[in-house]
């Protein structure tokens, strides 16, 4: 039995690129070595790591007046990093759309005086505010947004125009179809939903803006230190580098950002529809904000829930659990989960229906 894994990160890794992985594991290339035993700094390793950043640029168009840093510590490093780095004298500007934004604010408060520009969570963030609701400063250092959160399921689908350098978070919906990057300030994304293993972190940061941050942090903390370093300031996440080069070239391979999207669009369309047509299965979140990549759906009666994740388990379904924080059920549907996966889910979401409902 084929099973299908919905899990919303550490998440799926397209099967194509773990058989090549599993390949080169024990020797790299008649290196003598496994890719893990590697310096970082060797000849061999370097290879690898420019081939990931080049494929990267090329997938996103990154222009060449940003850096792009390999960097450790996921999304959450970040939401301290960040305002470190650019508003430690200036205050900062937060859209409030879900728990990570949420968490981003957090800690952003500890360092600056963060404003919260709008925030959902009245409405258990089912929906991303108005832009003609948004309360900006005139002053901040940032405008900082969660472009897909993916606890709740929502996602702001356009780079929103701010006043402020626009700086977004997209750990969940990077690399899931064409975005121009020239929009923003920065961009940053932890691996472990759509672009590989767990361990390491994309930074995508303009020159013009990293230009403005603090000298004054440790080195570590620093994203110029970084960048002057290309990303080797410390002994790198060496094998989640590796493999997230791998599936940036496993999206080149087939048809870049453009050919990825129309099949992420495509699956979340079955998958949303289905939902929609049924009065067993209810999707929470407005439809202009609905995520492409985190579909959380409700049971009519949540009492059958144990019931169906049980089921999905024995029909090879796996990690359809919502998050603790909101319960019910979340399908995530990265670029390496295929339209036979939602296929499946929404076969057996069928005839669970049909025999509960």
């Amino acid at each position: 039995m084929r099973k299908w894994n919905f899990s919303a990160g550490p998440a799926a890794i397209p099967e194509s690129v773990l058989e090549e992985t599993q390949s080169e594991l024990l020797e790299w290339k008649n290196s003598g070595m496994s890719i893990m035993e590697m310096s970082h700094r060797s000849p061999e390793y370097m290879q690898v790591a420019s081939t990931a950043r080049q494929d990267l640029i090329d997938l996103l168009g990154i222009p060449k007046n940003y850096q792009v840093l390999f960097l450790q510590g996921g999304a959450t490093l970040q939401f301290s990093m960040i305002p470190m780095n650019f508003a430690l004298q200036h205050q900062a500007d937060y859209l409030l759309t879900g728990s990570w934004s949420k968490k981003a604010l957090a800690e952003a408060s500890k360092v600056t005086t963060a404003n919260i520009v709008a925030s959902s969570e009245a409405a258990n963030f089912n929906h991303v505010p108005d832009a003609n609701s948004w309360n900006e400063s005139s002053d901040a250092a940032y405008f900082h947004y969660v472009a897909n959160e993916t606890i709740q399921g929502n996602a702001l689908h356009q780079a929103p125009i701010t006043q402020s350098p626009l700086i977004a978070d997209m750990s969940s919906v990077i690399l899931s179809e064409p975005i121009d990057v020239s929009q923003f300030s920065m961009i940053y994304a932890g691996a472990q939903k759509n672009i590989g293993p767990a361990g390491l972190t994309i930074c995508i940061i303009k020159d013009e803006f990293l230009a403005t941050a603090s000298e004054s942090l440790p080195e570590m903390l620093q994203y110029a230190k970084h960048a002057e370093s290309e990303s080797m300031l410390n002994t790198p996440p060496t094998f989640s580098w590796y493999l997230a080069g791998k599936v940036f070239s496993w999206l080149k391979e087939n048809g870049g950002l453009e050919a990825i999207a129309k099949v992420n669009h495509a699956k979340a369309r079955s998958l949303y529809e289905f939902i929609d047509a049924s009065d067993f299965y209810s999707n929470p979140v407005i439809h202009e904000n609905r995520s492409i990549m985190n579909v959380p759906f409700l049971l009519r009666d949540s009492d059958m829930d144990a019931q169906f994740l049980n089921d999905a388990q024995q029909a090879g379904l796996l990690n359809l659990k919502g998050h603790r924080s909101i319960g019910g059920m979340r399908a995530s549907i990265y670029n390496a989960t295929p339209l036979a996966a939602i296929e499946a889910l929404t076969q057996f979401m069928r005839e669970f229906e049909l025999k509960h409902g």
